[in-house]
């Protein structure tokens, strides 16, 4: 089932529960995805991969938000864009431990022969394209700086 089919299923869920956060929520991934179809001006399938990527992008927006509104003492701005964040993630794949990506990460720089910071590039292009959608880009940059320092 596609993920379109899947929000679709989710929204008929939250309307019956009348639970607004919740559709807030897959309404703002409806309407991300129908737009990234309709971009290109012929209406065609996304892959995996790019549902993913815009998914992630809705939870990173949502998370920003809220550390943005936490600073400014907004509690009450907060707690509704972290609510929109938990239901968004759940159309992600289960996310990686850290234990997880540090030996993705090991075996990378073994692979590549990576020495210090000149070649962090090279090895976040990779980490990331092996871990797309399984964790958060934040997390795989700390792991690697503390790796190649």
């Amino acid at each position: 089932m596609s993920l379109q089919q899947d929000v679709m299923t989710a929204m008929k869920t939250a309307m019956k529960a009348k639970d607004s956060v919740a559709l807030e929520s897959l309404r703002a991934i409806k309407s991300v995805l129908l737009m990234a179809q309709t971009e290109s001006g012929a209406k065609t399938e996304l892959t995996e991969e790019e549902e993913i990527k815009i998914v992630q992008k809705l939870v990173k927006q949502r998370k920003d938000s809220a550390a943005i509104y936490k600073e400014q003492g907004r509690e009450d701005l907060a707690a509704p864009e972290l609510a929109q964040a938990e239901v968004i993630a759940q159309f992600l794949p289960e996310q990686m431990s850290e234990d997880d990506i540090v030996k993705v990460v090991e075996s990378v720089i073994t692979k590549t022969g990576a020495e210090g910071m000149k070649d962090m590039g090279k090895v976040m292009g990779m980490v990331s394209s092996q871990l797309a959608g399984k964790a958060d880009g934040k997390t795989i940059s700390t792991i690697v700086k503390s790796k190649l320092a």
